[in-house]
């Protein structure tokens, strides 16, 4: 509590006023596991419990006493399976918007005991008429669901995605029937690994602040998750949030933008962007594609992934290494963001087509080939790995608390030592000690698009196709 004071008084002398965000009934996944509060479904609250809103009212008192602002983000998105599990199992079936008013009532009473004006994100009164789908063309809404929202609620329209104008225009109209009050909710794209997506973002975003002018819309936020591990510095996104924080102001002259940019972090601005690169090896960055993650963890043996690598990649990488390491030394307030960067592609100019070629060689009987891949690239990779630890360590400590790390370190860690593990036993079937890579005599099926990158985010399914959690 008194370091978030210490950082309210701070953003209040600066004129910024901090409203905190929280959920209410979904996406509690990091508090269900405790077996402490009731769950209707995966990470969704039990709606009509006492125990629910008991410890919502806790949640709202403790915000209370470490903020200032009177307006509170009380979440409530992409809460799927609302009503179809336990509440099920005990009430019978009740509609979502059904649902989501009874809960939103109460919580709102709980909030308005402690003087907030509560902010929602308003997926949920789309999907439950749209057939779950979020974006709906510009039409008139059903009747119930705009009743299903409180008038002293204000709607915050969130989409990450879209380039399409006309699309942000068509949910403002439907928005602007559920309250005159609507806030939009961007993305600067921080949740597809340690590498930002700036351009992705600038170029979902230009377009959807285009929308906001047009519809005079006022109040704009800009999300920047941290799903999977929070992997991501968002100091690795200022070209982003300059940008757009100018363009919502009016300035759309670029040359002028950057010139700002190099004035504030003292960085040229095009060398800043130069931190997407990482996963821009097959297009530009206008797409949220996230190989320098997926690659960066997919398995030597168990490689499915592997049936999106392009031969020749891997010098890509070793260009982007070269030149982040360059730009590293330009700074040295940001240079060890470019240096985490760097060392990353150094993994990858040898690690993102090895696990190709080791079943290129396996399957060709090349017991040479297989033997040096031992000896040269596994054990460089593992070397690399290991420096990239480091690298990244320092960057994790510089930008946040250490509480977090621990999944890193196993991450890394469980790379480092897959790498070692697939050596030995590469090496172990070149001396004839076993007769087979039983991984390998898999056939490799199609996964994506051959030859081109994907999105990929979840580390679970990212570094086995075999058992990992549940």
């Amino acid at each position: 509590k008194t370091k978030i004071d210490a950082f309210v008084c701070k953003a209040k002398d600066l004129g910024i006023e901090m409203i905190p965000c929280m959920q209410t009934l979904a996406h509690l996944n990091a508090t269900v596991r405790w077996n402490q509060f009731p769950v209707d479904y995966g990470d969704i609250l039990l709606v009509d419990d006492d125990r629910t809103y008991e410890f919502i009212d806790h949640m709202f008192a403790t915000l209370s006493e470490c903020f200032a602002s009177r307006k509170i983000h009380i979440g409530m998105d992409e809460a799927h399976m609302l009503g179809r599990g336990k509440h099920l199992d005990i009430h019978g079936y009740e509609k979502v918007n059904t649902l989501m008013r009874r809960h939103l009532d109460k919580v709102c009473e709980i909030a308005s005991k402690y003087g907030y004006e509560p902010m929602i994100w308003s997926d949920m009164f789309f999907r439950g008429w749209n057939k779950d789908k979020y974006y709906a063309p510009a039409q008139k809404m059903p009747k119930e669901y705009i009743e299903a929202l409180p008038k002293n609620v204000i709607p915050v329209y969130w989409d990450y995605y879209s380039n399409d104008e006309n699309r942000y225009d068509d949910m403002f109209y439907n928005h602007k029937q559920l309250s005159d009050k609507t806030w939009f909710a961007g993305g600067i794209w921080s949740w597809s690994g340690m590498i930002p997506h700036n351009e992705f973002s600038l170029h979902t975003m230009i377009p959807a602040l285009n929308s906001c002018h047009r519809n005079k819309i006022r109040d704009i936020i800009f999300t920047m998750w941290g799903d999977d591990g929070g992997e991501c510095s968002h100091f690795a996104q200022l070209p982003a949030m300059l940008y757009l924080a100018e363009y919502a102001r009016g300035n759309k002259d670029e040359a002028k933008i950057k010139a700002k940019f190099k004035r504030i972090t003292g960085m040229d601005y095009d060398d800043f962007m130069y931190i997407d690169n990482p996963n821009n090896i097959d297009s530009r960055g206008d797409h949220r594609k996230n190989p320098s993650k997926y690659m960066l963890y997919s398995d030597y043996f168990n490689d499915f992934l592997d049936y999106t690598v392009k031969p020749g990649t891997g010098e890509k990488y070793a260009e982007f290494a070269e030149n982040l390491h360059k730009i590293a030394k330009k700074s040295r307030t940001y240079g060890y963001l470019f240096d985490t960067a760097a060392k990353t592609c150094d993994v990858l100019a040898i690690k993102y087509e090895l696990g190709l070629k080791t079943r290129l060689a396996y399957e060709a009987g090349d017991k040479k080939t297989l033997e040096k891949l031992a000896n040269e690239d596994y054990a460089q990779v593992e070397k690399l790995l290991k420096v990239l630890h480091r690298a990244y360590e320092k960057q994790w400590f510089i930008d946040n608390k250490p509480h977090g790390f621990d999944v890193q370190d196993l991450r890394l860690g469980g790379i480092i030592q897959r790498t070692a593990s697939c050596r030995r036993r590469i090496l172990e079937y070149v001396a004839g000690n076993i007769t087979a890579i039983e991984e390998l005599d898999e056939a490799l099926l199609p996964f994506g698009e051959k030859e081109a990158t994907i999105n990929l985010n979840k580390t679970a399914h990212i570094t086995t196709t075999n058992v990992y959690s549940r």
